[in-house]
């Protein structure tokens, strides 16, 4: 907003203030007299009401001794007829008068007020009293009468009505029953006769003897003239309403009558809704709500308008019907309206008559003004090149001018030393420099960095102004040891300055250091991190005090310092353990088996090798290839971790030497069957001798086959070893052995374990004893894959031919392995453990620069042509760490000395085993050629292969062979 516009707006709101307080206080005062003028109404309604009611109940209580109230006849209450004539006369409210009996008789006068009222009582011309009787006869009959009466009480007509008596029983009314249960007078709440159509209370009261009861109806026909004298404005409207929202009493005493559709139906009272004013309907929903016993005011916004409502009860006895009352805003405000509207014009036309003056001004100060304005839309878009602005005539612009200066300078200062100590994401480095950045700060001329660790502070960067570092040494010091200086500052959390003193230069060893830069003035700076905990202590030295500008900006900056000191820390902390995690990991695979040797320990130091190669080549396929500190990270954490999906490997396949082999060797189950077979036949052929046999031929036949046996059991044996391929005609042996059998007497189903046990039942028992084969592949040596056993290959693309069982034990399956000791299900089993890898490694939550990891350690079984696994990816598919790390997995298990399964390859066995497998586009020939060329064999051989296996290597043959 402009100068010129703010004063303007000054001089207005100062207008409108003054207008609106006028307004307020007219507002006021008007609503303030609104509400005492509502409680007058309450009052004189009340009164109206009494007005009416007290005469009324005077007569019934006189009445209630007269002979008739004492069981009179007809005859005797027709002689009484100018008494009750002279009550109704004497009451202008008081309508009729009548006698209700115990045994049903009943006697009634009734004025004729009007002659709408007497055509509708169908009585002649000249009438003015009706009385209406019944009479019950001892015998039991009931006589209704009635007669109309002139205004000397001439009986002008007399009509016997049959259907009276039927229709109209007193002892059925409330006024009869109300009456009778008190000696007390009663009296009803507002309600509408029927015969009249007009809205009234009913008085009653016990005769004297208790044998009857006198009432009499009082109309409320006045109340109207009184709520029209209580209109405050003309628009207002008042109305009497009991609590069902209900008509009692309005200026129009027309409308309390709702209109019904039908002629014939009963006349019921208006309710408020039923007016056709919307401010009555509110009123009335509100009364249906039920307002407080103490009435409500409040204010309705109509589309018509604003309206004042109060809704408040009328403390009548025996009723409390609500005093509605609606005034328009515009007719109670309209005094207050016009003041507003006076108050208005007369600011107007000041700001009018004001405007020039306010414009000379604003002009004179507008010019700087703008110019600090631009200069701070620069600093909120943190340009800070933008010249200072041109000298003001007023004094507070100037000082403003050159506050703005120095926060530009300090923000932007503030600024460079956060993105630069926030952007530096090596701990040691981060640590000099932050101390760097505060010696200029504070214009000191040297200082030193402390770190604090379990109560000890740790001297960590020492320079100078310039620049020079300062080497302290020394061991650590205690806090509490720290000197005064440095104490005050860590107790107090704040910075502390004072001149260095003998016990400061003494406890920190500053003798030489203050000495040779003449700084007497310290400056202890604390190092609090979020948790408000001491993380270190920069301790500056000047010549001169440090001013309190210099010491609030090095108290924010070591807010920031130590966040940086802290979230570094904390980085720091959290590599080392994940460091340690990763270790152990592939510490726990490598001791797992020892198959495994220190396998996931090599290949990451001769992956980071071939790396280190490539990022060092100047020319060919890798001469742009270059590692940051991020990606080495990633390098490091994939290759430690390329094998972790060995821990799901179970070990009885890992470890497998032989091809019976599972939890234990089964070669010595079929052994004892050998044995078995041996005994039985020895057994056979002392059997034979003891028969008659010849001896020498029996003995003859017994050795013949056990010879067979021995030979038969040696050729099994040897199968087993996996040393040898097996031939068709091993094969076709094997089977020929298989078929021969022995006598199972003992239960093979019990003794062993339930899951066992389950398993075995898959097929029937046989019954004992049995003759089975030598060698079998039994129903409980197969084992069904389950669904958490299959390859989840959509999700994750794996391509991996998986055989239809988990594990095959059968025995002739076994010994029917071509090569090795692994059958298909286990050498599948052996390589799902990257399968795993992949699975284990994507499900951890890796920051954006490791995600390559899962990749990186997923890929080293795949081969260039495709043919590899778990993806069977191609070259061009794959990194270039993942193709090394599959180099440096090969060449590592061709080398190792520590697996119990195999002797370690010489360094050039090793080499032209690989140099057939480039030949068979297995690994990356250019990574290949880079391993030789670059010297890295060797390298690793120096480091991890025993002297023995490092023998001559013609690189430049098998370089020759890769180029033809």
């Amino acid at each position: 907003m402009h100068i010129s516009s703010l004063f303007m707006l000054l001089l207005l709101l100062v207008g409108g203030i003054i207008g609106g307080v006028g307004y307020k206080f007219s507002r006021d005062i008007i609503e303030s007299s609104a509400v005492e003028l509502t409680q007058r109404s309450v009052r004189e309604t009340a009164g109206e009401f009494q007005q009416a009611v007290v005469p009324a109940e005077t007569a019934v209580r006189l009445l209630s001794h007269d002979i008739v109230a004492d069981r009179g006849s007809l005859k005797d209450a027709l002689q009484r007829l100018p008494y009750y004539r002279a009550v109704l006369d004497s009451s202008v409210s008081l309508t009729s008068i009548y006698v209700g009996y115990q045994n049903g008789d009943f006697f009634m006068v009734r004025r004729i007020a009007d002659e709408a009222e007497r055509i509708g009582a169908k009585a002649p011309a000249a009438t003015l009293y009706i009385v209406q009787s019944i009479e019950h006869s001892p015998a039991g009959g009931a006589q209704g009468r009635f007669l109309f009466l002139d205004a000397a009480l001439t009986v002008l007509a007399e009509e016997d009505r049959p259907d009276y008596p039927a229709s109209y029983d007193p002892r059925s009314r409330d006024w009869y029953r109300d009456a009778m249960a008190t000696r007390k007078q009663i009296k009803t709440q507002p309600y509408l006769f029927f015969s009249q159509r007009k809205v009234g209370s009913t008085t009653a009261m016990q005769s004297r003897n208790g044998q009857a009861v006198v009432g009499g109806d009082i109309l409320l026909q006045t109340l109207g003239q009184s709520l029209a004298r209580q209109r405050i404005t003309p628009g207002s409207l008042v109305v009497l309403a009991n609590r069902a929202g209900q008509v009692l009493a309005s200026e129009d005493m027309s409308k309390v009558i709702s209109t019904q559709a039908s002629p014939d139906a009963k006349p019921t009272l208006a309710r408020l809704g039923d007016l056709g004013i919307p401010i009555l309907a509110s009123a009335g929903e509100i009364i249906a709500a039920g307002p407080p016993e103490s009435g409500i005011q409040r204010n309705v916004a109509l589309a018509e308008g604003d309206w004042r409502l109060a809704i408040i009860p009328v403390p009548l006895e025996g009723a409390r019907p609500y005093l509605v009352i609606a005034i328009p805003d515009r007719e109670l405000l309209a005094v207050a309206f016009s003041l507003r509207t006076r108050s208005a014009l007369l600011t107007i036309l000041i700001i009018l008559l004001a405007t020039p003056v306010v414009w000379a001004i604003s002009r004179r100060i507008a010019g700087s003004l703008k110019a600090l304005v631009g200069e701070a839309e620069a600093v909120r878009h943190f340009d800070f090149s933008r010249p200072s602005a041109t000298p003001s005539m007023i004094v507070e612009v100037n000082e403003l001018a050159q506050t703005m200066d120095g926060m530009k300078r300090t923000i932007r200062r503030f600024l460079a030393i956060s993105q630069a100590l926030g952007a530096e994401e090596n701990f040691d480095v981060l640590m000099p420099m932050l101390l760097s950045e505060t010696l200029s700060a504070a214009d000191a001329e040297a200082g030193i960095l402390y770190l604090a660790d379990d109560g000890k502070l740790t001297a960590m960067a020492a320079r100078t102004r310039e620049g020079a570092a300062i080497d302290l040494g020394g061991p650590e010091i205690p806090l509490g040891a720290a000197g005064p200086m440095i104490g005050q500052a860590v107790c107090s959390s704040q910075i502390h300055a004072a001149a260095l003193a003998a016990d400061d230069i003494a406890a920190l060893g500053l003798d030489r250091l203050a000495a040779a830069e003449s700084a007497r003035q310290g400056l202890a700076v604390p190092l609090i991190n979020r948790e408000q905990q001491l993380v270190g202590v920069m301790l500056l030295l000047r010549r001169t005090p440090i001013d309190s500008a210099q010491t609030s900006f090095i108290s924010a900056l070591s807010g920031s310092a130590a966040s940086s000191l802290e979230t570094l820390a904390l980085i720091k902390a959290q590599k080392v353990l994940f460091e340690s995690f990763i270790k152990m990991i592939a510490g726990a695979i490598d001791a797992k088996s020892p198959y495994t040797g220190g396998h996931c320990a090599r290949v990451p130091e001769l992956t980071k090798m071939l790396a280190r190669a490539a990022c060092a080549e100047t020319s060919g396929t890798y001469k742009d290839f270059e590692l940051d500190d991020r990606a080495w990270e990633a390098v490091h954490i994939a290759a430690w971790l390329h094998d972790c999906g060995k821990v799901t490997t179970p070990e009885f396949v890992v470890d497998k030497a032989t091809k019976l082999e599972t939890i234990y060797d089964r070669i010595h189950e079929v052994r004892m069957r050998f044995e078995v077979l041996k005994r039985d036949a020895e057994i056979a052929c002392l059997k034979a001798i003891a028969a008659g046999e010849s001896a020498a031929a029996a003995r003859q036949r017994w050795q013949a086959e056990t010879a067979q046996l021995d030979d038969d059991y040696a050729f099994i044996a040897t199968c087993n070893e996996g040393g040898e391929f097996m031939a068709p005609e091993k094969l076709a042996r094997l089977g020929s052995i298989a078929t021969r059998t022995w006598l199972r007497t003992l239960d093979d189903r019990i003794g062993i374990s339930h899951e066992e046990k389950q398993h075995r039942q898959r097929s029937p028992a046989p019954a004992l004893p049995v003759l089975e084969p030598l060698l079998a592949d039994k129903p409980e040596h197969a084992f069904e894959r389950r669904p958490q056993d299959c390859l989840p290959t959509e999700q994750w693309g794996f391509r991996m031919d998986v055989p239809a069982l988990l594990y095959n034990r059968g025995e002739l399956h076994n010994l029917s392995v071509e090569r090795g000791t692994l059958s298909g299900e286990e050498r599948y089993k052996i390589n799902e453990h990257i399968v795993q890898t992949i699975i284990l490694l994507s499900q951890l939550p890796f920051p954006k620069h490791l995600r390559q990891v899962p990749e990186i350690a997923g890929g080293h079984h795949e081969k260039m042509d495709g043919t590899g696994y778990p993806k069977r990816l191609t070259r061009d598919q794959m990194s270039p760490v993942a193709r090394m790390m599959a180099i440096a997995d090969i060449f590592e298990a061709l080398t190792a000395v520590d697996r119990p399964y195999k002797k370690g390859k010489t360094l050039s066995e090793a080499i032209k085993i690989m140099s057939f497998m480039v030949k068979d586009q297995h690994i990356d020939p250019e990574l290949f050629a880079l391993f030789l060329r670059s010297g890295v064999y060797r390298d690793y051989a120096v480091r991890f292969m025993k002297p023995e296996q490092i023998d001559p290597v013609d690189i430049g043959k098998h370089l020759e062979e890769r180029a033809a």
